[in-house]
């Protein structure tokens, strides 16, 4: 009875997590490279046992102690708030309002600030005593070193994209009953990602971020009005195959903006 409604569930998750993710391990990567490897891993470590300690605290007493209908509206509603900001921005990049996303550029910027702030780049401003010795810094921080920049940047990029993650995952979960599978979802999106990006390159630049991004915004916001009309007293027709009749429509709705969007891309005439 709940098979489509738990596939999309966990496509959505999966979806919406891999994105995050692989914006989390160009910084990881980022910070490993210019600093120090074991410094980044740590603090991309530790920011993931936070976030899924805040899936435990937030999702669990959600389930059992806020009432279904309002839990459903409250879901439905921050659902629509993420998947509408997600089609939001896929639209304008899909038709040429908004840059793609560069996960290249991303991972340039992040070696170029950290090599900058331990003055290994060239012409980088020097500060204190910067004259006091001759050593050079232009290396990565030995692997047995604490980084103490790499632990703090590998954490906050890590943590900043896993919490829209952790959103959709208690979201989803907890409005559905099945926390334990978005978790599922979301972790094997993030060992997917770590894996991929181990065996083919620092930043996966060549995901495409901006189709999943339309894929799991559509799925997001198809969820959010099947939750908010739920708590509000609809009986969808078909019952949860319903959100696949929602999904076909916003993915036209979709579709339908790009196309027009693109009319008034800047350079063409009016």
């Amino acid at each position: 009875m709940h098979t489509s409604s738990t596939l999309v569930l966990i496509l959505a998750v999966f979806g919406a997590s891999s994105v995050e993710m692989v914006e989390a391990l160009t910084i990881v990567v980022a910070a490993g490279v210019s600093r120090s490897w074991r410094s980044a891993l740590t603090g991309a470590a530790t920011a993931v046992v936070v976030l899924a300690l805040l899936v435990g605290i937030i999702g669990v007493p959600l389930i059992h102690y806020v009432p279904i209908d309002t839990l459903r509206i409250v879901v439905g509603a921050l659902l629509l708030v993420l998947g509408l900001s997600w089609l939001r921005k896929a639209i304008l990049r899909a038709s040429g309002h908004k840059a793609p996303h560069d996960e290249d550029k991303i991972y340039a910027e992040t070696v170029s600030e950290l090599s900058a702030g331990s003055g290994s780049s060239p012409g980088a401003v020097t500060t204190s005593d910067s004259s006091a010795s001759p050593t050079p810094t232009s290396t990565p921080a030995s692997s047995k070193q604490r980084d103490g920049v790499a632990f703090a940047v590998a954490f906050k990029g890590v943590f900043l994209e896993g919490t829209e993650v952790v959103l959709i995952v208690v979201s989803l979960g907890a409005s559905q009953g099945r926390l334990g599978v978005a978790s599922l979802s979301a972790a094997a999106a993030a060992l997917v990602v770590t894996a991929v990006g181990i065996a083919v390159s620092r930043q996966l630049s060549e995901v495409p971020e901006n189709a999943i991004k339309t894929f799991v915004g559509i799925m997001l916001t198809s969820f959010g009005v099947f939750w908010v009309g739920e708590g509000a007293g609809v009986h969808w027709k078909g019952s949860d195959l319903a959100i696949l009749v929602l999904i076909a429509f916003f993915a036209l709705v979709t579709a339908g903006a790009v196309k027009g969007m693109r009319r008034l891309a800047p350079g063409k005439s009016l």
